[in-house]
């Protein structure tokens, strides 16, 4: 198995639960400046150590990002990496002589 396959994989297992996916949902809305932690918790209604567990599986692939500024902590979507396991996804679309898939 190669790397990319591998990487990929983790990356999709990250967004099969619907918190994380959620969490991702939201920090992709909130632009390249992120969400705070406290923001994310009200949005998803969900405990503080769930929401932090969460978060750190999504960090740990590598499709969101967190960066502190005083006491507050803002998590961003990695924008290169979702669009990395996007194009994952469709490069070897149609390659099978169908028409119309893409």
């Amino acid at each position: 198995m190669t790397r990319k396959l591998e990487l990929h994989a983790e990356q999709l297992g990250a967004l099969g639960h619907p918190v994380r996916l959620g969490i991702l949902r939201h920090v992709v809305q909130a632009g390249e400046e992120g969400a705070a932690a406290g923001e994310i918790q009200n949005k998803l209604d969900v405990p503080a150590s769930t929401l932090s567990h969460h978060i750190d599986r999504l960090v740990r692939t590598g499709l969101v990002e967190a960066r502190r500024e005083g006491t507050y902590i803002f998590y961003s979507a990695v924008f290169p990496a979702l669009r990395a396991l996007t194009d994952y996804l469709w490069e070897d679309c149609c390659k099978s002589g169908k028409n119309g898939c893409c």
